[in-house]
């Protein structure tokens, strides 16, 4: 049975490591739609237009470690505010999702946008302070100049940005699984995950 798996939530909540974990278990496909919109935001900070860029996007140009940097996640948040630019990646996406060995993708309208007919459909959140801890500590791993309150204050803005958005904004989808990964292992909010999933599949 091929599944769409739709994972969405805010920055830093695990969503990306769950959706990854959980493409693995299971043999799916699997895709960070957020890096199709921070290649998007790479080019507009390199002076394109992001229309342009969204529209003649490369395999080539969604080179993950390259695109994790704030300045790019900020710019990210401004061109998938731009109702074109999510048009001209929505076929890219919906495409991908119905793959006949199934999918797994993430991001922040997958559940409410891309896929609203996806049979599993996954909310992850956690709180503000332990997603900005969390993604402090990434980018300090990788050498980046960040402080703990410039992450929360940067992880704040691009939710408020993501959630008031007039086009696609961030929230649950009415019938998603709701997970909060504050204070879970990863171990522990995967297992969920995988067992949400192995429940539709035994229904189905």
């Amino acid at each position: 049975m091929a599944l769409t798996i739709a994972v969405d939530g805010p920055a830093a909540s695990g969503k990306g490591t769950i959706s990854k974990a959980l493409a693995a278990h299971f043999a799916f496909a699997h895709l960070d739609t957020g890096l199709l919109y921070r290649a998007v935001g790479a080019q507009l900070l390199q002076g394109a237009d992001p229309l342009e860029a969204a529209r003649s996007l490369r395999a080539e140009d969604i080179d993950a470690d390259a695109l994790r940097n704030s300045a790019v996640a900020q710019a990210a948040s401004k061109v998938a505010a731009i109702p074109e630019v999510r048009q001209a990646l929505l076929d890219f996406q919906r495409a991908f999702a119905r793959r006949a060995g199934g999918a797994v993708l993430d991001g922040r309208d997958i559940g409410t946008v891309i896929c609203p007919e996806a049979e599993v459909k996954l909310y992850v959140t956690a709180s503000d302070e332990v997603r900005a801890e969390r993604r402090y500590l990434e980018l300090s791993a990788k050498g980046q100049d960040v402080t703990p309150e410039g992450v929360l204050e940067d992880l704040q803005a691009r939710d408020k940005r993501d959630s008031e958005r007039a086009t696609a904004p961030l929230k649950a989808a009415e019938d998603a699984i709701l997970l909060d990964t504050s204070e879970l292992s990863i171990d522990d909010a995967v297992a969920r995950c995988v067992a949400a999933v192995d429940a539709v599949r035994n229904a189905g």
